[in-house]
Protein backbone atom coordinates (compact mmCIF):
# COMPACT_ATOMS: atom_id res chain seq x y z
CA UNK A 1 0.00 0.00 0.00
CA UNK A 2 3.05 2.45 0.76
CA UNK A 3 4.79 1.46 -2.02
CA UNK A 4 1.50 2.23 -4.61
CA UNK A 5 1.33 5.99 -2.72
CA UNK A 6 4.76 6.39 -3.52
CA UNK A 7 4.65 5.19 -6.86
CA UNK A 8 1.55 7.47 -7.27
CA UNK A 9 3.33 10.59 -5.84
CA UNK A 10 6.66 10.06 -7.09
CA UNK A 11 4.69 9.80 -10.90
CA UNK A 12 2.46 13.19 -10.31
CA UNK A 13 6.10 15.30 -9.52
CA UNK A 14 7.59 13.51 -12.64
CA UNK A 15 4.54 15.05 -14.74
CA UNK A 16 4.37 18.14 -13.53
CA UNK A 17 8.16 18.68 -12.88
CA UNK A 18 8.73 17.89 -16.48
CA UNK A 19 5.91 20.23 -17.91
CA UNK A 20 7.02 22.88 -15.84
CA UNK A 21 10.26 22.42 -17.89
CA UNK A 22 8.95 23.41 -20.96
CA UNK A 23 6.68 25.59 -19.33
CA UNK A 24 8.46 28.15 -16.92
CA UNK A 25 10.21 31.21 -18.86
CA UNK A 26 12.93 31.50 -16.74
CA UNK A 27 15.80 28.88 -17.67
CA UNK A 28 17.31 28.62 -14.56
CA UNK A 29 13.95 27.66 -12.61
CA UNK A 30 13.67 25.22 -16.33
CA UNK A 31 16.94 23.33 -15.12
CA UNK A 32 16.12 23.15 -11.34
CA UNK A 33 12.55 21.40 -12.53
CA UNK A 34 14.84 19.42 -14.94
CA UNK A 35 17.03 18.01 -11.30
CA UNK A 36 13.82 17.52 -9.89
CA UNK A 37 12.23 15.53 -12.86
CA UNK A 38 15.24 13.24 -12.69
CA UNK A 39 15.49 12.99 -8.65
CA UNK A 40 11.64 11.79 -8.86
CA UNK A 41 12.30 9.02 -11.75
CA UNK A 42 15.40 8.15 -9.93
CA UNK A 43 12.38 7.52 -6.94
CA UNK A 44 10.07 5.22 -9.27
CA UNK A 45 13.38 3.16 -10.25
CA UNK A 46 14.10 2.66 -6.68
CA UNK A 47 10.36 1.74 -6.24
CA UNK A 48 11.01 -0.98 -9.16
CA UNK A 49 14.24 -2.12 -7.50
CA UNK A 50 16.50 -0.78 -10.30
CA UNK A 51 19.05 0.57 -8.06
CA UNK A 52 21.72 0.93 -10.22
CA UNK A 53 19.85 2.97 -12.31
CA UNK A 54 18.55 4.80 -10.30
CA UNK A 55 22.09 5.89 -8.57
CA UNK A 56 23.05 6.59 -12.24
CA UNK A 57 20.24 9.00 -12.61
CA UNK A 58 21.32 10.74 -9.57
CA UNK A 59 25.12 10.68 -10.45
CA UNK A 60 25.35 11.91 -13.87
CA UNK A 61 22.25 13.69 -14.68
CA UNK A 62 21.83 15.17 -11.54
CA UNK A 63 25.55 16.00 -10.05
CA UNK A 64 26.96 16.29 -13.72
CA UNK A 65 24.41 17.04 -16.36
CA UNK A 66 21.85 19.49 -14.76
CA UNK A 67 24.99 21.40 -12.86
CA UNK A 68 26.80 22.01 -16.17
CA UNK A 69 23.39 23.18 -17.68
CA UNK A 70 22.78 25.46 -14.72
CA UNK A 71 26.63 26.73 -14.95
CA UNK A 72 26.32 27.89 -18.49
CA UNK A 73 22.88 29.26 -17.89
CA UNK A 74 24.24 31.83 -15.41
CA UNK A 75 27.59 32.60 -16.78
CA UNK A 76 25.53 33.07 -20.61
CA UNK A 77 23.28 35.41 -18.18
CA UNK A 78 20.43 34.79 -20.27
CA UNK A 79 17.71 37.61 -20.52
CA UNK A 80 14.00 36.59 -19.56
CA UNK A 81 12.47 37.56 -22.74
CA UNK A 82 8.36 37.92 -22.56
CA UNK A 83 6.91 35.26 -25.25
CA UNK A 84 3.40 35.62 -24.31
CA UNK A 85 2.58 37.66 -26.87
CA UNK A 86 4.16 35.15 -29.56
CA UNK A 87 2.38 32.41 -27.58
CA UNK A 88 -0.36 32.56 -29.60
CA UNK A 89 1.52 32.63 -33.12
CA UNK A 90 3.11 29.90 -32.83
CA UNK A 91 0.52 27.43 -30.81
CA UNK A 92 -1.38 26.09 -33.69
CA UNK A 93 2.25 25.44 -35.23
CA UNK A 94 3.05 23.68 -32.76
CA UNK A 95 0.35 21.33 -32.31
CA UNK A 96 0.65 20.15 -35.75
CA UNK A 97 4.30 19.34 -35.33
CA UNK A 98 3.55 17.87 -32.02
CA UNK A 99 0.69 15.68 -33.60
CA UNK A 100 3.07 14.32 -35.99
CA UNK A 101 5.35 13.23 -33.92
CA UNK A 102 2.88 11.61 -31.43
CA UNK A 103 1.67 9.51 -34.24
CA UNK A 104 4.98 8.70 -35.87
CA UNK A 105 6.08 7.29 -32.07
CA UNK A 106 2.42 5.60 -31.24
CA UNK A 107 2.76 4.07 -34.98
CA UNK A 108 6.98 2.96 -34.10
CA UNK A 109 5.92 1.46 -30.65
CA UNK A 110 2.82 -0.40 -31.98
CA UNK A 111 4.97 -1.91 -34.28
CA UNK A 112 8.17 -2.81 -32.25
CA UNK A 113 7.81 -2.57 -28.88
CA UNK A 114 5.91 -5.56 -26.93
CA UNK A 115 4.89 -5.07 -23.12
CA UNK A 116 4.27 -8.37 -22.94
CA UNK A 117 6.18 -11.24 -25.14
CA UNK A 118 3.32 -13.19 -25.17
CA UNK A 119 0.69 -11.16 -26.49
CA UNK A 120 0.28 -9.66 -29.84
CA UNK A 121 -1.10 -5.96 -28.61
CA UNK A 122 1.27 -3.54 -26.71
CA UNK A 123 -1.70 -2.05 -24.51
CA UNK A 124 -1.55 -5.69 -23.11
CA UNK A 125 0.17 -5.68 -19.89
CA UNK A 126 -0.34 -8.85 -17.64
CA UNK A 127 2.71 -9.68 -14.75
CA UNK A 128 5.75 -11.89 -15.81
CA UNK A 129 7.93 -12.78 -13.10
CA UNK A 130 11.48 -12.40 -13.83
CA UNK A 131 13.30 -12.88 -10.74
CA UNK A 132 12.66 -17.05 -11.84
CA UNK A 133 14.06 -16.47 -14.83
CA UNK A 134 17.15 -14.39 -13.83
CA UNK A 135 17.72 -15.58 -10.10
CA UNK A 136 21.57 -15.81 -10.83
CA UNK A 137 22.23 -13.11 -12.10
CA UNK A 138 22.55 -9.27 -9.96
CA UNK A 139 21.28 -6.20 -11.83
CA UNK A 140 24.56 -4.37 -13.11
CA UNK A 141 25.97 -8.45 -14.11
CA UNK A 142 22.50 -8.42 -16.59
CA UNK A 143 23.19 -4.70 -18.02
CA UNK A 144 27.12 -5.38 -18.47
CA UNK A 145 25.73 -8.73 -20.20
CA UNK A 146 23.46 -6.73 -22.31
CA UNK A 147 25.60 -3.57 -23.08
CA UNK A 148 28.59 -5.75 -23.94
CA UNK A 149 27.36 -8.21 -26.12
CA UNK A 150 24.32 -7.16 -27.64
CA UNK A 151 25.30 -3.35 -27.78
CA UNK A 152 29.14 -3.14 -28.11
CA UNK A 153 29.45 -1.38 -31.08
CA UNK A 154 26.93 1.55 -29.87
CA UNK A 155 29.15 1.37 -26.56
CA UNK A 156 32.60 2.06 -28.75
CA UNK A 157 30.85 4.36 -30.25
CA UNK A 158 29.71 6.28 -27.47
CA UNK A 159 32.77 6.52 -26.03
CA UNK A 160 34.44 7.74 -28.95
CA UNK A 161 31.96 10.42 -29.39
CA UNK A 162 32.46 11.60 -25.33
CA UNK A 163 36.34 11.37 -25.91
CA UNK A 164 36.14 13.70 -29.08
CA UNK A 165 33.79 15.78 -27.14
CA UNK A 166 36.28 16.05 -24.46
CA UNK A 167 39.83 16.98 -26.50
CA UNK A 168 37.18 19.03 -28.36
CA UNK A 169 36.74 21.09 -25.17
CA UNK A 170 40.38 21.42 -24.46
CA UNK A 171 41.59 22.33 -27.53
CA UNK A 172 39.04 24.75 -27.29
CA UNK A 173 40.59 26.09 -23.84
CA UNK A 174 44.09 26.71 -25.33
CA UNK A 175 45.51 30.10 -25.49
CA UNK A 176 48.41 30.37 -28.20
CA UNK A 177 49.28 33.61 -26.77
CA UNK A 178 49.16 34.81 -30.58
CA UNK A 179 46.71 38.06 -31.20
CA UNK A 180 45.82 37.18 -34.46
CA UNK A 181 42.67 40.60 -34.11
CA UNK A 182 43.61 43.77 -34.83
CA UNK A 183 41.96 45.56 -31.81
CA UNK A 184 40.73 49.06 -32.39
CA UNK A 185 41.54 51.69 -29.52
CA UNK A 186 39.27 54.72 -30.15
CA UNK A 187 41.06 56.88 -27.35
CA UNK A 188 44.26 56.94 -29.00
CA UNK A 189 42.92 57.73 -32.77
CA UNK A 190 40.89 60.96 -30.95
CA UNK A 191 44.18 61.96 -29.11
CA UNK A 192 46.23 62.20 -31.93
CA UNK A 193 47.56 65.46 -33.67
CA UNK A 194 48.96 66.42 -36.75
CA UNK A 195 52.42 65.90 -35.80
CA UNK A 196 52.64 62.14 -35.16
CA UNK A 197 49.56 61.73 -37.97
CA UNK A 198 51.65 63.51 -40.52
CA UNK A 199 54.29 62.58 -42.04
CA UNK A 200 56.84 64.31 -43.66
Amino acid sequence: MIINILFYLFSVILLLSSLMVILVQNSIYSILFLVLSFISSAGLLFLLKCEFLALMFIVIYVGAIAVLFLFVVMMLDLKTVNVKKDVLKYFPFGVIIGGVFLIEILMVVGETFKANPYSDSFLYNSHFNWYERMDTFTEIHSIGQVVYTEYVLQFLIAGNVLLLATIAAVVLTINTGVESDKKQVIFRQLSRNYKNVLII
